[in-house]
């Protein structure tokens, strides 16, 4: 009995120790997650609260826009709208001049009975500013605005025979959208370009028909006017940010 007491204990003791192995494991485990997961939590914590800054976005090359009556020269509204109403043109309303602007001009040529020829002519500006807390800049907001005006011009409701090119040498980029529209009886010609310039969206529509017997002015004959306000249009943005 003496002898087989110490050889029990022996064996008890023995038995014990995968069960504290198991034990000293488990929770030495249950250490590490509770680590890891506090370490987890710290990390979105952070995140949440803050989280990257956005990355800072280049400023804008243009911080105003002309006055969009004066961008085209009295010459060339002479030369396009003969006759016309308001020879220093029709601002439209903005709340804010900084940023959207636009003019029109119209006429009526009445030679009797040659017939009749009516112009009308307007240009619009857009200006885009950069988003820091977005990280867009100006000019990317300004390309992505440039994309719909072109889409909007094409998808004109009534628009006829739509056409639409590249209108080379005016601005950064620019297409130019040509179609028939008939309005008050009458089948009109119309000519728009659509341009950017680094911040800045230029969209100017030139249109016009023939009265009482004239002949409508050709599209040839009205792109090519476009395009030279459109031009003159572009110049007066860098001309008005010197």
């Amino acid at each position: 009995m003496h002898r087989s007491a110490p050889r029990l204990t022996r064996i008890l003791a023995c038995a014990a120790v995968p069960v504290m192995l198991v034990v000293a494991g488990c929770s030495s485990f249950s250490d590490s997650d509770s680590k890891k997961d506090s370490g987890s939590g710290s990390s979105s914590s952070a995140t949440l609260q803050g989280g990257p800054k956005p990355e800072a976005v280049e400023p804008v090359k243009y911080a105003k826009l002309p006055e969009p009556c004066k961008s085209i020269s009295t010459k060339t509204i002479a030369k396009l709208v003969p006759e016309t109403k308001a020879k220093a043109g029709t601002a439209g309303k903005s709340s804010d001049t900084t940023t959207r602007g636009n003019c029109s001009w119209n006429g009526l040529d009445d030679n009797g009975i040659k017939g009749s020829q009516y112009r009308w002519l307007d240009v619009s500006f857009l200006r885009y500013e950069s988003e820091q807390s977005l990280g867009v800049s100006g000019k990317k907001r300004a390309e992505d605005n440039y994309a719909k005006e072109v889409a909007g011009a094409k998808a004109t409701e009534g628009a006829k025979n739509v056409r639409t090119s590249p209108a080379g040498g005016v601005g950064e980029t620019a297409t130019s959208i040509g179609y028939e529209l008939r309005k008050t009886g009458e089948d009109f010609t119309y000519a728009t370009i659509v341009t950017r310039v680094d911040n800045v969206v230029i969209t100017l529509t030139y249109n016009g028909t023939g009265y009482a017997g004239a002949k409508s002015p050709s599209a040839a004959d009205l792109l090519e006017g476009a395009v030279a306000a459109a031009k003159e249009a572009v110049a007066s943005v860098s001309t008005a940010n010197k």
